[in-house]
């Protein structure tokens, strides 16, 4: 009975090499259509598919090319959206240039147009919201904060009011409903994960979540009857927005892991 499900389906190459972390699908795309990926020893072609039991080669020049790729810390102002520009509002990537450059960076990294070249949201972040944005050309970020496996924290101050209470929402809003917020919403049909919610001060909630669904808190916070006047995401994974100022950015080090 056991022989069926000795040998896995094969994949397509571009997917095994997500799997294994070398890189994002479309990376391992542009590597195969340059010949810089062999299977077994042989240079791979476009579409192939491959079992774990294949052997996959990539050359010293894709490697290359991925070690100059960067990964953007930006601190989002108002205003901006994250990804494509949409109702006349500028995307988050027109801030990327040298003048914006944080002075502070520890990264002393010189900035030049070809890093702007596939630099893409790693993530969304709303228009009316702040803080910290990650734009990255390495497809292995992009997957790790973004595939759908991506279990990796962001945390967010939330300013909240509560009904017609002007001051101290903390006081008036229920515990049950604290409660609820951290787990047992739903939003489009599906219950959402399990998240952190604590008050920070009297106006003010820290959330962390594992997920990224549209306009999250915003709507969490609508089902429990709060209002959100602002929001600020503050750390992502490992990474923390520190004391970058608004408006600018800094490269993410070599040594920082999200």
């Amino acid at each position: 009975m056991g022989a069926m499900s000795e040998t896995p389906a094969p994949s397509r190459l571009n997917k095994r090499m997500a799997e294994l972390g070398l890189c994002s699908r479309r990376e391992a795309d542009d590597w195969i259509a340059q010949g810089w990926v062999k299977v077994n020893g042989q240079v791979a072609e476009m579409g192939v598919k491959v079992t774990p039991s294949d052997r996959i080669e990539v050359d010293k020049k894709a490697q290359n090319q991925q070690q100059q790729q960067v990964t953007i810390l930006l601190h989002k102002p108002m205003g901006y959206v994250s990804g494509q520009a949409e109702d006349g509002h500028e995307p988050a990537v027109v801030l990327i240039n040298p003048r914006t450059h944080w002075r502070e960076d520890p990264i002393r990294n010189r900035f030049s147009p070809p890093q702007l070249r596939g630099l893409a949201p790693a993530g969304r972040l709303d228009i009316d919201s702040v803080g910290l944005l990650v734009l990255t050309q390495d497809g292995r970020v992009a997957r790790q904060l973004i595939g759908e496996d991506s279990g990796i924290e962001k945390e967010y101050l939330v300013r909240v009011s509560y009904g017609p209470v002007a001051q101290n929402s903390q006081a008036a809003f229920p515990r049950e409903l604290l409660a609820r917020l951290r787990h047992g919403l739903s939003l489009d049909g599906q219950p959402l994960k399990p998240a952190k919610v604590d008050w920070q001060n009297p106006e003010q909630l820290r959330f962390v979540l594992t997920e990224g669904k549209k306009r999250q808190i915003r709507r969490m916070c609508e089902l429990v009857g709060l209002k959100v006047v602002g929001l600020k995401r503050i750390r992502i994974g490992r990474v923390v927005l520190g004391n970058l100022p608004v408006g600018q950015w800094r490269y993410l080090g070599a040594d920082e892991r999200f």
